[in-house]
């Protein structure tokens, strides 16, 4: 029998939607971890979840030097409010802990410099919940880049529109330009897992008419020295549908992450765009979508679907046993990376439309 792995004694900081159905229950799925400890700031919170889960300790901070029984933690996972993750993140790699955190990184490019520096020079193992690149649904889009089913690719573009009615943090539009600043990670970090590094050219922002600070339009535009199209990323906040889109225009096909469905649509060339091509489109795209509707939806309606989640948490695991090349896409370099693109598009913005509120 070969050597039994120690599992990774985990304190989890920061009990709101993300690490309760997604988080948590990875890890309780999961060979690599065990989760030790809860800690939030809300009163009773962390008691609550601890005497409900069956975690042996609990804590009411934001001071974790304060938390005797972090002693007997390897790894701390952040899921608080933005504002908090630079505070956080520091105060657990000061204390000698592997740190998972989820997106936004921080505040200032400056802060997550330092962040990644202090990670550097302790040796400890820093990484982000960049998840939706593992999900099916991408996977399936990266297998055909690869493997050269959609041909030569020649435009990417990332569409998101979100309802404001919708489900959403207290804290959002305290942040710059608001939910941007909270969502917009995931689709810049899907765009790099297609074109490489990207660069900022271009960046449109339209007030919102809603008097919040979150724009109601957001254009983007980028460049990248391995991809030769263009590359937009297009938001729209007041929007009465919720949708998030990852599409990659080859020669041969286009590719569609349907990525809060995570489905995965991939339409032929429809040359002339005569009757039957256009039929064959239709019955594809149906097809295809219904299909997965059965394939990603029975395992969310069962509490199973992760979308990459299970995927940041293991190669977080193995990049703390030795595999550091498991951390690549999730690591600090990719953190700073989307960071970096998050300020360009606020310091770079070109405002339009009514002046903001």
């Amino acid at each position: 029998m070969g050597d039994i792995v120690k599992k990774l004694r985990v304190a989890a900081i920061g009990l709101g939607w993300v690490a309760l159905h997604r988080h948590l229950p990875v890890m309780r799925r999961s060979a690599d971890f065990e989760v030790v400890g809860v800690i939030d700031r809300s009163p009773g919170r962390a008691q609550e979840v601890a005497l409900q889960r069956g975690y042996k300790h609990f804590a009411e901070t934001s001071n974790l030097s304060s938390v005797e029984w972090l002693k007997d933690v390897d790894v701390i996972t952040v899921a608080t409010a933005p504002m908090s993750h630079y505070s956080i993140i520091r105060q657990s790699l000061e204390l000698g802990k592997h740190v998972l955190t989820e997106k936004p990184f921080t505040m200032t490019v400056a802060e997550g410099e330092e962040l990644v520096r202090i990670a550097e020079e302790r040796n400890l193992q820093l990484a982000i919940v960049h998840n939706f690149q593992f999900a099916r649904s991408t996977k399936l889009l990266l297998s055909e880049i690869a493997t050269g089913k959609l041909g030569k690719l020649r435009a990417i573009n990332a569409v998101q529109f979100g309802n404001p009615g919708r489900r959403l943090p207290a804290w959002y539009d305290e942040l710059p330009l608001g939910l941007m600043y909270d969502e917009s990670p995931h689709l810049l970090y899907l765009i790099r897992a297609v074109a490489g590094d990207i660069q900022l050219v271009r960046s449109l922002t339209h007030s919102s008419t809603m008097g919040l600070n979150t724009p109601a339009r957001i254009d983007a535009y980028f460049e990248s020295p391995n991809f030769d199209g263009p590359i937009t990323l297009n938001c729209n906040f007041e929007s009465p549908v919720s949708e998030w889109y990852l599409m990659v225009f080859g020669e041969k096909r286009l590719g569609i992450v349907d990525v809060f469905r995570d489905i995965y649509i991939s339409l032929p060339d429809d040359g002339a765009h005569r009757t039957a091509q256009v039929f064959r489109t239709s019955l594809t795209a149906t097809f295809q979508h219904f299909w997965q509707h059965l394939v990603s939806g029975i395992p969310h309606l069962r509490g199973g679907l992760f979308y990459g989640n299970d995927e940041v948490f293991s190669r977080f695991a193995r990049a703390i046993r030795g595999s550091v090349e498991e951390l690549a896409p999730i690591g600090a370099g990719s953190a700073l990376a989307v960071l970096r693109l998050q300020h360009a598009i606020i310091v770079h913005q070109e405002r339009q439309g009514p002046k903001a509120v």
